[in-house]
């Protein structure tokens, strides 16, 4: 089986690539190793860069209708017990205007999923191993089944098999965990449409609505070999989560006591080692990595999610110039290899493009998190009464990036 462009990975950053693909024009295959779409972790903030990439792929308004949109962020002091920062999203002096939402997971996944045509996404299909063909790669799935492709692009999260094809080592841990819950109040939480952000000893967490009747939270802490049972163990989670809030009002309290242990999941953070994203592959040849698979970060800039977007209309814009610039040869041969070297160059192109992107977030991303979570009382003191509004402004302007539009080159 032959295929010009294969994705593995269902996910944002595989979906997304897929669906811009599309919109140009360009079939690609998406392999999924799970037997249907995963949504692990219920919720997640999207920056304005986030909605200019759901425009482009033309899904953004359909999401709109369902989600929130915020009015700004507060940053709270659980030491303090006192508020130490607040930011609006609406245009103001110098700053541009931003659009933030809490997006459901699954939502967004189904949504990219439902644009893209019948038979892109092929489920229970891992990848077991990675060879060279000459101007083809080939993959051999757990399934017997052997695929060539002219273009293979890793999607495949942070435990990437393609990463690892193209020299990359497994992402490194943050010393972090963070523990994700989501909360259903059935006559409505009361909340304003506003990021709620604690920073308090050793901890950081926040309190964000998705619509007028669910709330997604997340908290992050230092782990150590004492939280061994804590992560295998939900309610031994919320526990730990309502002993650790600090300073807040009950309304806070109530947003985590509401939620059930079955919306309750933990997991390490993990991030790519900054240099490595500088001098590594993030492509080589007809193979390239975007997404987690690519740039794995700490959650504290909330770009995660954001990023693999841009990656995916960044990538489809640069593959496009290689499957549109058609030469007509006498030679089959001839005119392959040339479409190797087109494929090579817009893959080259498209590292470039996001290398020094993928670069500043995620060392930005883990300075924010040390900072925001620090448990130094000095460090702590400067975050809480100087620092605060700085890292705020900080997290928007990371998000105001302009990656270009996705615009057919015909």
């Amino acid at each position: 089986m032959s295929e010009d462009i294969v994705i593995v990975g269902a996910g944002i950053a595989g979906l997304s690539t897929a669906l811009a693909l599309h919109r140009l024009g360009i079939n690609s295959l998406v392999l999924e190793s799970s037997t249907n779409l995963r949504s692990s972790g219920a919720a997640f903030l999207t920056w304005t860069n986030a909605w200019q990439a759901l425009d482009a792929l033309g899904i953004g308004n359909s999401l709109r209708a369902h989600h929130l949109r915020y009015h700004g962020i507060v940053a709270m002091s659980t030491v303090l017990d006192a508020q130490t920062a607040e930011v609006t999203f609406t245009a103001e002096g110098y700053r541009k205007e931003h659009e933030v939402r809490c997006l459901k997971r699954k939502e967004l996944l189904e949504t990219l999923a439902n644009e893209l045509p019948s038979g892109t996404i092929r489920f229970c299909s891992k990848v077991v191993s990675i060879e060279d063909g000459g101007y083809l790669k080939i993959l051999y799935l757990a399934d017997g089944t052997i695929l060539r492709t002219k273009v293979l692009i890793g999607c495949d999260g942070v435990n990437s098999a393609v990463a690892r094809s193209l020299g990359f080592n497994e992402a490194s841990f943050a010393g972090r965990y963070a523990i994700k819950g989501y909360a259903v109040f059935e006559e409505g939480h009361g909340f304003d449409p506003k990021f709620l952000q604690f920073n308090g000893k050793g901890v950081r967490y926040g309190v964000i609505p998705c619509d007028g009747n669910s709330l997604y939270w997340f908290f992050t802490w230092s782990s150590s070999t004492q939280d061994r049972d804590l992560k295998e163990n939900p309610m031994k989670m919320k526990q730990f989560v309502l002993h650790d809030l600090g300073k807040v009002p009950d309304t806070i309290r109530n947003v985590i006591e509401k939620t059930k242990v079955d919306d309750i999941v933990c997991s390490p953070l993990r991030f790519r080692a900054p240099w490595e994203i500088l001098w590594r592959d993030i492509s080589k040849d007809n193979v390239c990595v975007a997404g987690d698979a690519f740039h794995p970060m700490t959650p504290d800039l909330g770009q995660e999610a954001c990023s693999a977007l841009e990656d995916g209309i960044v990538l489809a814009r640069c593959l496009a110039e290689a499957f549109t610039e058609i030469e007509s040869t006498d030679d089959d041969s001839q005119e392959e290899a040339r479409e190797y070297e087109r494929i090579k160059a817009s893959l080259s192109k498209y590292a470039k493009e996001r290398r020094w992107r993928g670069f500043d977030l995620v060392t930005t991303a883990y300075m924010v998190g040390s900072i925001q979570q620090t448990n130094e009382k000095v460090i702590g003191f400067l975050r809480d009464k100087i620092l605060a509004p700085f890292l705020v402004g900080l997290i928007m302007k990371k998000a105001s990036f302009d990656f270009g539009q996705l615009t057919p080159i015909w």
